[in-house]
């Protein structure tokens, strides 16, 4: 017994600190992979929603929503094409509802709204506002390009400067954002729009203070109108067409001049385009 011979105390605080050393050097991977998963899983509810839209489309003659006062909350008109489970709302960076006045969250946050304000107006709207949200309202982390929308639509609209798409029936729609990551059910925004100062600081219900969030590692993702969906860099956001009469060659790009050190500091390490 005398000659066996066990760990020392040295030895076993060496395997400790290796140990320790192995997984400082692993989790920030682990961590980066598990980001990725969850941009893949993105991209796939994302898909789903251009199903969506494409068989809702294809039955309202290529048209976004016709004048109807449900315009706004998508995903009721959706209903019919998806299950009634709201898991599809969510993006898996986003998944919890923190109750906030403004009903616009953080960029690793979901909105929520009420299912109860329809036909309600004044104290009554106020009375259902002031209430907390329950089960059978709307959560999501997803956000649609207000532009798309069928909005007092006219033959003439686009020689009278209409901004709204309307319909699918128009040309660059690879570049035409449809359904996004966003805090906010649905997104507003204009050629002229500043990039916030601040990461995850919101100044605004709109524009891209709103969608200018690095929720997937310095960009989002996103549905177009031809249906495909890719991952877009934040800088990005100011070459898509968001709407007939945004200008992609804004003060924000190459084109318009834009240089890295214009952009707030917490940018200015993305890619520019």
């Amino acid at each position: 017994m005398r000659g066996a011979k066990g760990f020392t105390l040295i030895e076993l605080l060496v395997v400790i600190v290796i140990i320790a050393l192995l997984m400082a050097i692993l989790m920030p991977t682990l961590q980066r992979v598990k980001r990725q998963a969850k941009s893949v899983v993105c991209q796939s509810k994302l898909r789903q929603w251009g199903l969506c839209f494409k068989m809702y489309t294809d039955d309202h003659n290529g048209r976004f929503s016709i004048h109807s006062p449900d315009a706004f909350y998508w995903y009721r008109e959706l209903r019919p094409y998806y299950s009634y489970s709201n898991d599809l709302l969510f993006c898996p960076m986003a998944t919890k509802y923190v109750d906030n006045p403004s009903w616009t969250g953080s960029k690793f946050t979901a909105w929520g709204w009420y299912s109860r304000e329809s036909d309600l107006y004044g104290p009554e709207l106020f009375a259902i506002f002031s209430q907390p949200l329950t089960s059978s309202d709307f959560f999501g982390s997803y956000g649609i390009n207000e532009r798309i929308l069928d909005l007092n639509w006219t033959p003439n609209a686009e020689f009278y400067g209409h901004p709204y798409w309307g319909g699918v029936f128009v040309k660059g729609t690879n570049n035409i954002p449809v359904c996004l990551d966003c805090p906010s059910m649905f997104i507003r925004v204009e050629h002229f729009d500043v990039p916030p100062a601040y990461d995850d600081v919101r100044v605004s219900k709109s524009g891209m203070s709103v969608q200018c969030i690095n929720r997937h590692n310095g960009g989002i993702n996103s549905l177009f109108m031809d249906w495909s969906v890719r991952k877009v860099g934040l800088k990005e956001l100011w070459m898509l067409k968001w709407s007939r009469r945004f200008d992609t060659a804004n003060e924000w790009t190459k084109a318009g001049g834009a240089h890295p050190e214009d952009w707030p500091e917490w940018m200015r390490r993305f890619k520019d385009y």
